[in-house]
């Protein structure tokens, strides 16, 4: 089994957890839980601007250095 990574927090999700959620575009979204879901598709939140994010946490290091 291959580990996968959340496309909004980017956490690994284990095998057999989380959810796919599939675009009419056919992109394939993997997320580790419904608030990663809810905050980039309803909400249409950008991952870099939410502090609880791996990403918001990669750009804040780069913009220290």
């Amino acid at each position: 089994m291959e580990n996968r990574k959340c496309t909004f927090c980017g956490a690994d999700i284990e095998p057999a957890a989380g959810m796919i959620y599939v675009r009419k575009d056919g992109a394939i979204l993997n997320f580790c839980s419904k608030k990663c879901k809810v905050n980039m598709i309803d909400l249409k939140r950008a991952a870099r601007n939410t502090k609880w994010t791996n990403e918001y946490h990669r750009i804040k290091e780069m913009r220290k250095a």
